[in-house]
């Protein structure tokens, strides 16, 4: 037999460890925090506080963000022995694309504020490592800037739906014309939530000119202009704090965005099974279990206790995706579990980007991904389908 059957297969996770421990041997230890809890105290430190609280904090007293993290800590996993894992694959097909592995890099925004990059250092580090970066309306960099960074490397555009009809299809078509694969409309900000941090730091960037880069290069937007926004930007600003959000959005207005996009629709920001039911009878593309981290409604349910509801109401009609709370590859297995076809990363990458630009946001993902391989294989699993119920229990409240 040739000696080389006796090697182990090509492991991500197990190349990463490897590699960090090699480097190890020659005095060379990772150049940033792996623990991600050491990461966002690491952002926390390099940040303007007012940006670090923009950033890390949530609505109101912050409950939803706590419950976030207690819901995962109610669910352990249960390993299993003896099944055979040496071959695992991590890929997902997701909406016709054949992903690496069950995770997107969520839409925020005003990522200028937390490096000068911003999104490009982003687009760059997710085009990389093959992860879809979903890119928001408000970004520090235009979504055609965004797109020459990252080639053909998967993207979908997020999309805050405002006052202005006119305004929303021409940032539609403008993502459909650069390249983005798929529409994710924001339906839970559509008041700006109670949040103490940034009313004590009396801090809103976008009233500072940031995160608007797509306004300011949108033709429709800027004929809304007596001046362009170069000349007067405060009166480009207010425009924007006119038409940004939409309380008056119904279900009935979704039959819009069908009639101007032929792109995939997808919903972010369900937590209700109804909803989900009525995106599926809407004939949307897909469901976004989300609380926006936190940093909407106070107390409100954690996103991983409604996710099992939604998926139950919705059944294979359309492909349930999961935000608010992802921090490590165990958060990533207990979503898959209850029925999440893929996770959004969010704050952790933005740590990433906070401490290192690309370099930062592409040693999050490359960790995570290598954690996530030995995770997966760990719990005696090769690929997603056999993640279910059954490698999961549940601790009484």
């Amino acid at each position: 037999m040739a000696q080389d059957a006796f090697e182990p297969a090509a492991s991500p996770g197990m190349q990463r460890q490897l590699q960090i421990y090699l480097n190890g041997l020659a005095g060379e230890r990772p150049p940033f925090p792996i623990a991600i809890e050491a990461l966002e105290v690491r952002a926390r430190e390099v940040l303007r506080p007012e940006v670090a609280a923009y950033l890390c904090s949530g609505a109101g007293g912050e409950e939803t963000v706590q419950a976030n993290r207690e819901a995962f800590r109610r669910w352990q996993l249960v390993p299993r022995m003896l099944r055979g894992v040496g071959q695992r694959a991590l890929h997902i097909e997701l909406l016709g694309r054949r992903l690496p592995a069950p995770v997107l890099l969520a839409p925020i925004g005003v990522q200028g504020i937390l490096h000068p990059e911003g999104e490009r250092a982003v687009a760059r580090a997710a085009a990389t490592v093959g992860v879809p970066f979903v890119l928001s309306t408000v970004s520090s960099v235009s979504l055609e800037a965004v797109a020459e960074v990252m080639g053909n490397a998967p993207r979908w555009f997020q999309l805050y739906w405002g006052r202005d009809p006119e305004l929303t299809v021409s940032l539609i078509q403008r993502a459909e014309a650069a390249g983005y694969e798929a529409l994710v409309v924001t339906l839970d900000t559509p008041l700006l939530a109670w949040r103490a941090q940034d009313l004590e730091h009396a801090y809103l960037p976008f009233l500072h000119g940031e995160g608007l880069a797509n306004y300011f290069s949108d033709p429709v937007f800027r004929r809304r202009l007596d001046e362009p926004p170069e000349s007067n930007p405060t009166a480009a600003i207010l425009t924007f704090a006119r038409i940004f959000s939409n309380p008056d959005l119904t279900w009935e207005d979704l039959a819009f965005l069908k009639k101007n996009t032929r792109l995939p629709i997808l919903l972010k920001g369900i937590l209700h099974p109804d909803d989900a039911r009525q995106a599926a009878e809407a004939g949307m593309d897909g469901v976004i279990v989300s609380n926006h981290g936190g940093r909407q409604v106070d107390g409100a349910i954690a996103a991983l206790d409604a996710l099992p509801a939604v998926v139950e109401a919705v059944g294979d009609r359309l492909p349930v995706l999961f935000d608010s709370g992802i921090r490590r590859a165990a958060d990533v297995l207990k979503a898959i579990a209850l029925g999440a076809r893929a996770v959004l990363l969010g704050r952790p990458y933005t740590w990433g980007l906070a401490v290192g630009g690309e370099a930062g946001v592409r040693f999050v993902l490359e960790n995570l991904l290598a954690e996530l391989d030995l995770a997966l294989g760990l719990l005696g699993c090769r690929n997603w389908d056999e993640v279910d119920r059954t490698v999961l229990h549940r601790l009484e409240d």
